[in-house]
C-alpha cells in the first residue's frame, strides 16, 4: 500500500455520530458526492457502513494519493476513484447526485471560497437534492463555546481568511443558491450538522 501521508484525528473521533445521522437522511439516496474528502477517511467508512450508496470522493488534485491509497486498501465496490474538485475552479466535475456532504471545510476555506462552494453546490445539485455541510458555526457572530473562540483564534493565527462561519451567512448563501434548509442538527465537540434541499425558484 501506498504510504499514507495524511490522517485526520477529528475525523476519527466524529465519523461514528455523523454517521448516525447521515443514515437516515441518506436512506432513500443512492449517490453522494463528498467534497473536500482530505485524507479519505470519511469517504471509506461511510461508504462501508451505507453501501447503497455510491461515495464519490473528491479534493484538489494534490490529496488523491491518499484517497486513491485509502479507497484502494478499502477496497469498496461503491468507491470510484477520487474527483478533481476545487471550488474555486468553475469548472466542476459532471455528475449526477442525490447529496453533497462536506465535512470541516467551510472554516479552513477563505470567504470568497465558501461563496463559490454554495454557488457551485447549487448549480450541481437537481431538485430535491441534499447538501450536507459539518462543522463549527456561529450564531450572530456568537461563539457557541470557549473551545470554538480559541479554535476560531488558531484558525485565524495560521490564515487570517478562515475561520469560524456565522450559521446566518452560509445559510444566505444556500437561498441564493435556490436552497432551504431541513435541518439543523447539533453534534458532539460543538459542532453541527447543517442539512438543505435545493427547491424550486
Amino acid at each position: 500500500m501506498t504510504k499514507l501521508r495524511g490522517y485526520s484525528a477529528a475525523c476519527e473521533r466524529n465519523k461514528g455520530p455523523i454517521l448516525e445521522r447521515l443514515q437516515p437522511i441518506l436512506a432513500d439516496c443512492t449517490s453522494v458526492l463528498e467534497i473536500g474528502s482530505g485524507s479519505g477517511q470519511h469517504a471509506v467508512f461511510f461508504a462501508e457502513k451505507m453501501p447503497h450508496l455510491v461515495w464519490y470522493s473528491s479534493d484538489r488534485t494534490l490529496n488523491h494519493i491518499d484517497i486513491q491509497a485509502r479507497l484502494g486498501e478499502a477496497a469498496l465496490a461503491n468507491t470510484p476513484s477520487p474527483l478533481a474538485l476545487d471550488v474555486m475552479n468553475p469548472e466542476w466535475p459532471a455528475l449526477s447526485v442525490d447529496a453533497i456532504f462536506s465535512a470541516n471545510t467551510a472554516h479552513i476555506m477563505s470567504w470568497g471560497a465558501v461563496e463559490k462552494l454554495f454557488a457551485g453546490v447549487g448549480k450541481l445539485l437537481s431538485m430535491d437534492g441534499l447538501f450536507l455541510l459539518y462543522g463549527p458555526f456561529n450564531d450572530n457572530h456568537q461563539y457557541s463555546s470557549d473551545s470554538n473562540r480559541h479554535f476560531d483564534q488558531h484558525l485565524k493565527q495560521r490564515d487570517p481568511r478562515s475561520g469560524i462561519r456565522d450559521f446566518e451567512a452560509v445559510d444566505q448563501l444556500a437561498q441564493q443558491a435556490g436552497m432551504v434548509l431541513q435541518q439543523d442538527y447539533p453534534m458532539p465537540a460543538n459542532n453541527r450538522l447543517l442539512c438543505w434541499r435545493k427547491t424550486p425558484s
